[in-house]
């Protein structure tokens, strides 16, 4: 397989990582309003994007340099994550590509961070060990987790609003030059040590994210 072509299995939707499970904080946020169509959506993936998602691609990126101890960056992880409720969903998220890509990219620094995290490292840890498995680079890890953070709120609105899948594939388009400036930023970080990390925050998506944990009935899982 061609470091390209991985890059390819590792961001498509139809990996079994468990993405398709969580709504990125969009189920919360088309019931309480805030997403209504094409328009809201890409209002609220910009934001996810620019926060979460900085933060995801920054901890991607500098797993994948290798330079840190995974570990570390997995406690840096939960120091960027004060909602217990995100927290879950992220080591979940981590265990299920951990299974996932010991299958597909069979790694000893994989192995050893399921061994020494058996509920589950933070996913985007997980992510970048995984890059770095696949032969990709620290900054193809921090665009795949830009990706996943808008990619997973625009598929999950098409179910929670009954939207047009065509307007959701052009909201990801449309981001493309905000994922590339989030990559950026997030790889270049990485040279700054682990406290240089971003860690930009999103106190709405922090506190719906405990609301929706709450609810009894609910599409997705976060």
């Amino acid at each position: 397989m061609t470091v390209a072509a991985a890059l390819l299995v590792l961001t498509d939707g139809r990996f079994p990582a468990g993405g398709h499970a969580h709504s990125g904080g969009a189920e919360a946020a088309v019931r309480a309003g805030r997403v209504t169509d094409s328009a809201t959506l890409e209002d609220f993936c910009r934001g996810r994007l620019h926060t979460a998602g900085l933060v995801a691609s920054g901890l991607a990126a500098a797993a994948a340099a290798g330079v840190h101890d995974p570990r570390t960056l997995d406690e840096a992880a939960d120091a960027r994550t004060p909602s217990p409720a995100l927290r879950r969903t992220s080591r979940r998220l981590g265990r299920q590509l951990m299974r996932a890509a010991r299958a597909a990219w069979p790694s000893p620094a994989l192995d050893a961070l399921a061994a020494a995290r058996p509920q589950g490292a933070h996913q985007p840890v997980v992510l970048g060990l995984v890059v770095a498995a696949a032969g990709l680079t620290p900054q193809d890890g921090a665009y795949a987790a830009a990706y996943e953070s808008v990619s997973g709120p625009a598929t999950a609105a098409v179910r929670l609003l009954a939207l047009d899948p065509f307007e959701a594939t052009a909201v990801i388009a449309r981001l493309a030059p905000d994922m590339d400036g989030v990559a950026g930023e997030a790889a270049e970080a990485v040279r700054g040590g682990v406290d240089a990390l971003p860690a930009a925050s999103a106190p709405l998506l922090e506190v719906t994210a405990e609301q929706h944990a709450a609810w009894p009935v609910r599409l997705f899982a976060s």
